[in-house]
């Protein structure tokens, strides 16, 4: 039998409890799409196997697992990933405009849902046996804030994210292809905002994300007697 240091069992631990919830709220939130696109009248993602809560059909190696656990085991307070994206041919949306930013929604609309599922289930941690009591309640509380950062970063107007979809969806179909060509800078934009910046002191996430997450998360507490 191997044995495991403390040390060792701590970050295991530590590991466990942000990457379980991360992964199960990348899963359902890409799901969320496939499904609502499938009873919209694209069968494309359902036929490719991408409206499940498997998550082997939606992991991508490096954006879902590699580097959020680089991310972790450096610290920094930055945890950043992404999932395989759901292929949608928005062509085939009942009506396509309204279409396109309903599917869009799912996605943030999944994460509130899980969100607010987690901060009520944080009542059920106490029936469960101590030496897995901890464990579960950190899992919940984690779950709360990645759902909630993964709703509002996935909600800012920055195509191919799903607040640039509903945009797109919203603006007059020229304006709308005009913006929708953001989408090539799109990448250059999260890393300089998420990465560069703040090592000159300009920590923009924080006021655009973190700062609407802080919110959120007191209303949640609030409301479901958990402060």
């Amino acid at each position: 039998m191997m044995n495991v240091s403390p040390h060792m069992a701590d970050a295991i631990r530590q590991f466990s409890v942000w990457v379980i919830p991360l992964i199960l709220s990348i899963t359902l939130h890409e799901a969320a799409h496939g499904l609502t696109a499938w009873r919209l009248g694209d069968d494309t993602a359902w036929r490719m196997g991408r409206v499940s809560a498997n998550p082997l059909n939606h992991i991508d190696p490096f954006g879902t697992l590699l580097l959020p656990g680089m991310l972790l085991l450096l610290g920094g307070g930055i945890l950043f990933g992404w999932a395989k994206p759901v292929p949608v041919n928005f062509g085939r949306l009942r009506p396509p405009r309204l279409g396109m930013i309903l599917v869009a929604l799912a996605g943030p609309g999944a994460n509130l849902a899980l969100a607010i599922i987690s901060a009520l289930l944080m009542y059920a941690v106490v029936h469960l046996p101590a030496m897995l009591e901890a464990w579960a309640a950190a899992n919940l509380r984690n779950s709360v804030e990645i759902n909630l950062v993964l709703a509002v970063f996935n909600l800012l107007p920055l195509p191919p994210l799903d607040g640039g979809r509903v945009v797109v969806g919203i603006l007059p179909r020229r304006l709308g292809w005009q913006f929708s060509r953001v989408e090539r800078y799109t990448m250059v934009i999260l890393l300089v905002g998420l990465f560069l910046l703040p090592m000159v002191g300009i920590n923009l996430f924080y006021w655009v994300v973190g700062i609407p997450v802080q919110y959120l998360m007191q209303a949640l507490y609030t409301v479901t007697g958990l402060v």
